[in-house]
């Protein structure tokens, strides 16, 4: 089977830190002073405390094409993973191989300078991406129609809501042509019309032949979009045999997330319409 993204033995580790009391009262100095000696022989040893694995021994291999879902509870590893893949972090140990050009959207306004127009802010992130300046000339009345914010591309993007932020940045990634390309749940802050036309695009994308890793608590959309599933926990990562038995399973062992009202909007001529999250109380 071809493979575009590889990963072998990959491990991620941090080192936690206690924070220590730089104003201390007259006591707290004196026990201090007895216990500090014992922690720094603890800390040279390598404390168990004080280590954390983001990642645990991981491994896949993912073929163009694939769109792969990836769900987990929070802190589980699925944005370590992400972010690895993305080139943004290294791995304490394995290795990622991943061949193509790679676009991503971890957080809103990653790639953005908070002082410069929108406009600008298109060649800078595409720039980043790895694209000459003349492909994105090419592709810039695209991203500007997609994003609407037409309007406001000559202000700078500090004054942007985190919908505007979100539009241009989803604009950007998608329309470079990366051949993979990294979601992070960032879609939860548009409105619902808006998220529809991300997820509509993410089956364009699929179309093309181009791979797609989708981070998402919205178990519909992963399983309306996606053709592969893993779960994350724990820093370990796990695929099931059937995506949608796995599902099923992941959904029955977590508690409902109260935050999200999940309407469904829009029907394509290929499925029975899609169901996406919507915050309370978003505007």
């Amino acid at each position: 089977m071809q493979t575009i993204v590889q990963v072998r033995n990959l491990s991620k580790r941090y080192q936690l830190r206690k924070s220590r009391n730089t104003h201390p009262t007259l006591r707290e100095a004196l026990m201090g002073s007895l216990k500090w000696p014992w922690a720094r022989v603890s800390d040279s040893n390598g404390s168990k405390t004080d280590t954390l694995w983001a990642l645990r021994d991981v491994n896949f291999e993912v073929a163009p094409g694939e769109i792969v879902g990836i769900i987990g509870p929070n802190g589980a590893g699925k944005s370590t993973l992400l972010k690895i893949l993305s080139r943004i972090t290294k791995p304490s140990e394995g290795e990622v191989d991943i061949y193509g050009r790679v676009g991503s959207l971890l957080e809103i306004g990653t790639g953005f300078h908070p002082d410069l127009t929108g406009r600008e802010n298109i060649f800078l992130n595409a720039a980043i991406l790895g694209m000459k300046r003349a492909e994105t000339t090419h592709k810039f009345d695209e991203i500007v129609d997609f994003s609407e914010v037409e309007r406001f591309l000559d202000i700078p993007v500090k004054f942007y809501s985190s919908g505007m932020y979100l539009r241009l940045a989803f604009a950007v990634a998608v329309h470079l042509e990366p051949d993979v390309l990294i979601l992070d749940e960032v879609l939860a802050v548009g409105d619902a019309s808006f998220q529809k036309k991300c997820y509509e695009k993410m089956r364009q994308v699929h179309s093309e032949g181009r791979t797609v890793f989708f981070v998402s608590h919205n178990l519909q959309a992963i399983k309306q979009l996606c053709n592969r599933v893993f779960v994350v926990n724990g820093g370990r990562l796990t695929e099931g045999a059937d995506m949608h038995a796995t599902l099923a399973q992941y959904g029955a062992e977590s508690p409902p997330n109260k935050n999200f009202q999940t309407p469904t909007i829009g029907t394509n001529s290929d499925d029975k319409g899609l169901t996406v999250p919507t915050p309370l109380g978003a505007g």
